[in-house]
């Protein structure tokens, strides 16, 4: 969801370099973007020896500015020693004194989204952004292009209806649960000319055995089995996705698919897919947003209490339009 800022930087700054700090397994959403010219990838975890080295690197660049997006202990530190002329961030507890320029994350009227958090950063280096642009991922290279054209040859996917459904979560408090999934890709499986195909990370190997067996082996499994751009890819050529609010369903409007997105402790408002063909299905809870740390209820009933029924409408409702 920084995309959309990068894409005003670039336009505002032609001539710039333009370098994107990025962890390793994520390095395939920025790697090949038109509107950056280097990615340096950093491990998940870093030795302290390690960071030093990477934060001598970035001092011997003479950054002109340093945008943090992320605003977690390791960007704020690696901001902090980067020896930009000006460093811009979130006014966030406790490491507000690093940057030089701090941008509020929100607004007292009410909620803001992440695309526009991000985009304050740049606005914050005197760049007009009245409106913002899309999401915008690099595309896939000609291999994988080549490896989803084998997976659509060898699954007869082409002249059906194809939806792809990310059975994973970021954590339980958005977990719908096997059950669910299993339940909701049996009644697609079931729809005139649709193909399920189940997506997700690696973790999600363990679900996706669970719902074949339950649907028959219908669904094509693909969980584990592409990396982000490949995924990319997959999701540019589906009829429709559905998912929680997840990485994989902003990879989705990026793509532009149509999209169900479950939202359970998160707020649309602040995590909605971007400029995307959406419905939104979520229950509105007093409880709802919450930190994800404990369920006030303690039966994560902002996600548990959608049903099967009203995502298979709202997803009825977009293959209906696609058609």
């Amino acid at each position: 969801m920084t995309t959309p800022a990068v894409a005003v930087l670039r336009r505002a700054f032609p001539r710039a370099t333009i370098t994107y700090l990025i962890e390793e397994p994520f390095r395939r959403l920025v790697e090949g973007h038109p509107d950056v010219d280097r990615v340096i990838a950093l491990p998940e975890r870093q030795k302290v020896g390690e960071l030093a080295a990477l934060v001598r690197r970035i001092r011997k660049e003479g950054f002109d500015a340093v945008l943090d997006f992320h605003g977690g202990p390791r960007a704020s530190l690696i901001a902090f020693f980067s020896g930009a002329k000006r460093k811009i961030g979130y006014e966030i507890k406790y490491r507000r004194f690093i940057y030089d320029v701090k941008v509020p994350r929100g607004r007292p009227e009410g909620p803001i989204h992440s695309v526009e958090n991000h985009l304050n950063l740049v606005r914050a280096l005197g760049v007009e952004a009245a409106e913002a642009p899309p999401l915008k991922l690099p595309k896939a290279a000609e291999e994988e292009i080549r490896r989803i054209d084998r997976i659509w040859k060898e699954n007869h996917l082409s002249g059906s209806k194809v939806v792809a459904v990310h059975i994973g979560a970021g954590n339980r408090f958005r977990d719908w649960g096997a059950g669910n999934w299993a339940a909701l890709t049996e009644m697609l499986g079931r729809e005139d000319r649709v193909r399920v195909l189940l997506v997700g990370g690696e973790d999600g190997r363990k679900r996706e055995k669970e719902i074949r067996a339950h649907t028959g082996e219908q669904p094509v499994p693909l969980a584990g089995r592409l990396n982000l751009a490949e995924l990319g890819e997959v999701l540019g050529r589906v009829d429709l996705f559905i998912g929680p609010d997840s990485g994989p369903m902003h990879i989705a409007a990026a793509a532009g698919a149509p999209i169900v997105a479950l939202f359970g402790p998160t707020l649309p408002a602040h995590f909605a897919p971007w400029r995307a063909k959406a419905v939104l299905v979520e229950k509105r809870l007093d409880c709802r947003p919450c930190r994800q740390r404990e369920c006030a209820h303690q039966d994560f009933r902002c996600i548990l209490g959608i049903t099967v029924e009203d995502v298979l409408a709202a997803a009825r409702q977009l293959l209906k339009t696609s058609s």
